[in-house]
């Protein structure tokens, strides 16, 4: 059976999107270009992994709202959800490079920050299988459940890295 044109140029896209966040991670953690310049409190860099964060946080929620609200739209909002997130993830994972990336004498410590971007990561991964059904071994509400328990514990580890920055503990 042929797969569909769409489910193949979005993978294809997708799978773009991924390997150049690889790469962009590459040259970011090598410096090969930089966001450090500062804009208020904060360097470029962060507000870009804030936009990509904040992107997630609420369009996740606002996603499974909708799917739900307006099924008629299901393949729209499906296209937003996936490339906007890879998109996001493309933005968090510029800063988590740079955060790696760093002189030793300046390392952050990575605890939660580290704990959030390996959620990311596996959240990314679920929703990559999930999408282009890479699960196949999985019923599809096995896939979705491991999918949408990922993203719960990605919320709890952003609240704890967020009260983490601003030295609650």
């Amino acid at each position: 059976m042929e797969p569909k044109r769409t489910t193949n140029w979005q993978l294809w896209f997708s799978a773009i999107i991924v390997f150049l966040t690889a790469f962009l991670m590459y040259a970011y953690y090598n410096r090969w270009f930089s966001f450090a310049d500062r804009i208020g409190p904060f360097r470029v860099i962060h507000y870009l992994a804030f936009a990509g964060t904040l992107y997630i946080a609420f369009g996740v929620v606002l996603f499974a709202a909708l799917k739900r609200r307006k099924p008629r739209n299901y393949k729209m909002l499906l296209g937003a959800h996936v490339f906007g997130n890879l998109l996001s993830f493309l933005l968090v994972s510029l800063h988590f490079a740079g955060q790696l990336g760093r002189p030793a004498d300046f390392y952050p410590d990575l605890g939660t920050g580290l704990a959030l971007y390996v959620g990311m990561v596996l959240l990314v991964a679920t929703g990559f299988a999930l999408r282009f059904n890479l699960f196949r071994g999985l019923r599809p509400a096995t896939s979705r459940f491991v999918h949408a328990a990922m993203a719960l514990g990605f919320y709890l580890v952003i609240v704890v890295h967020i009260l983490h920055g601003l030295g609650v503990f």
